[in-house]
């Protein structure tokens, strides 16, 4: 949608017949700065839904288009050629309009003879002299008065202590929180062996020097690339990828040579979130590190299947949408609560085409999603143990298409395999292809990636009650959660 904003140009003067040289001289007017015409914004254009093949025994191509969101950092058109603005137009002044005369400031005025074909100009240019001579003896004036109070009775202005006062932020203000969370925040450059890479955020997760933050932000330093992690106060520290899921789109990184005082941020409980919640979101969007913006929790469990444009498997997530300012660079960054516990890492946004400004890169519309911090510290802490994830599964494959109808099983498996696994969980509990499941527990299922989000956000070995149709009839099961390791 665009939008366009413009100024209200000041009219010309009405023509006036020419005062006579002995009328006496005429108030001063105020001066009135004219307003001129600002730019047009530039125009947005809404983006395509992003497509990729899903991981763990799924089989189609990408995420329905409509529920699609990307990762900050996907490219988009060039921003309108009408940015930046042109300058407002000057008013010309009259004759005679600089506001200083011959005698300089507080001289005697001598009203000059109208001069044929001016019009009213003439006065305008007359009257804009009297007011800044005026205005001169006035500030004249105003000087000494002032100084002449300041010696014989002292100044009577009160001034501020020299550090500002005493400002208290309490805790739970967002300044309180900022100023507590912003030193356990890094912004991470990750770069390639040829040179490619960009800007992500991530946090301290324990004193060990680990840092957690999106698969998508380190993705292009895992194999052989540089990596450096740069605080608040300006410390950088070279950092390797200790391990990254693709799939939950988490990665932790490590530190080299980490300081014996980082501060882990709080962990909270993302289950615990409700809508209408507080939220403050820490990154770097388009390299602007350490920025602090603010929202609420829009709604829960929002099935979430993204991508970086990259044409890689996407990530599948059940998030938590906040309609907090998220742009590229935030990817990675907490995602706090009010009293400054970590509910989220800031994963995708949903956004126009048209990042503007020069970008180059689509922004923030309001609409961003984060992972929920319980199933992200769960991928955490089997990344730091083991380097590689451990995923969730049913055991069967279903449809990536659009739909609102539920997941249906598929005919055929991925890569040629059986569509329910043999001996796997879901073959145990009778399920077969063409069934559509649509509730895991109480959440409704209304496509193929909604389903693989809710399953990984449970762990292995966790028993769901899986319900689905059959032939037009309704059946309920119990299924216990079986486990893959690593992405591929």
């Amino acid at each position: 949608m665009s939008t366009e904003n413009e100024g209200t140009a000041v009219p010309p003067a009405p023509s006036a017949p020419p005062v006579p040289v002995d009328a006496p001289a005429a108030p001063a007017p105020q001066a009135q700065a004219p307003q001129g015409p600002y730019g047009q914004d530039a125009q947005g254009q809404a983006p395509q839904g992003s497509q990729g093949q899903a991981p763990q025994g799924s089989q189609g191509q990408g995420a329905s288009g409509g529920d699609a969101a990307h990762h900050p950092g996907a490219s988009s058109s060039a921003p309108d050629p009408s940015w930046p603005p042109p300058p407002p137009p000057t008013a010309p002044y009259g004759d005679g309009g600089s506001g200083s005369g011959p005698g300089g400031w507080g001289s005697s005025y001598q009203q000059p003879a109208p001069k044929s074909g001016r019009g009213r100009g003439g006065l305008v240019a007359a009257v804009l002299v009297a007011a800044l001579v005026a205005g001169g003896l006035g500030g004249g004036l105003g000087y000494v008065l002032a100084k002449d109070n300041d010696e014989s009775t002292g100044s009577t202005t009160v001034s501020a202590s020299a550090n500002g006062g005493d400002v208290k932020r309490d805790p739970g203000t967002t300044a309180g929180v900022a100023a507590k969370a912003l030193p356990s925040t890094v912004t991470i450059q990750a770069e390639s062996t040829s040179g490619e890479g960009g800007t992500g955020t991530g946090f301290v997760f324990d004193k060990q020097g680990h840092i957690v933050t999106n698969n998508h932000v380190v993705a292009d330093a895992v194999d052989g690339g540089k990596l450096t992690a740069t605080f608040p106060t300006g410390k950088k520290y070279d950092a390797e990828v200790v391990g990254h899921a693709q799939g939950y789109d988490v990665a932790v990184i490590k530190l080299k040579d980490a300081p014996s005082d980082l501060k882990p941020l709080t962990l909270g409980d993302s289950d615990k979130v409700a809508v209408g919640d507080s939220t403050i979101a820490i990154g770097a969007p388009f390299g602007l590190s350490d920025t602090v913006t603010t929202g609420i929790i829009s709604a829960k469990n929002r099935p979430v299947a993204s991508s970086d444009g990259s044409g890689s498997q996407a990530s599948y997530m059940s998030a938590l949408q906040t309609d907090a300012s998220i742009n590229p660079g935030n990817s990675g960054g907490p995602l706090l609560d009010a009293q400054g516990n970590v509910i989220g890492i800031n994963s995708a946004i949903q956004s126009t085409g048209n990042g503007g400004f020069g970008t180059g890169q689509s922004g923030s519309i309001g609409l961003g999603f984060a992972i929920p911090i319980n199933q992200a510290k769960y991928v955490a802490q089997e990344l730091i143990k083991n380097g590689k994830p451990v995923y969730a599964k049913i055991g069967a494959s279903v449809s990536l298409d659009d739909s609102s109808d539920g997941a249906q099983i598929t005919d055929q498996g991925a890569g040629g395999a059986a569509p329910v696994e043999p001996g796997g969980p879901a073959a145990k509990a009778g399920l077969k292809p063409g069934d559509v499941i649509t509730k895991l527990d109480d959440r409704v299922i209304d496509s193929g990636p909604t389903l693989i989000g809710e399953i990984w956000t449970h762990q292995p070995g966790d028993k769901v009650t899986i319900t689905y149709e059959r032939g037009g009839k309704q059946h309920t099961v119990d299924v216990t959660l079986g486990s893959r390791v690593g992405d591929n």
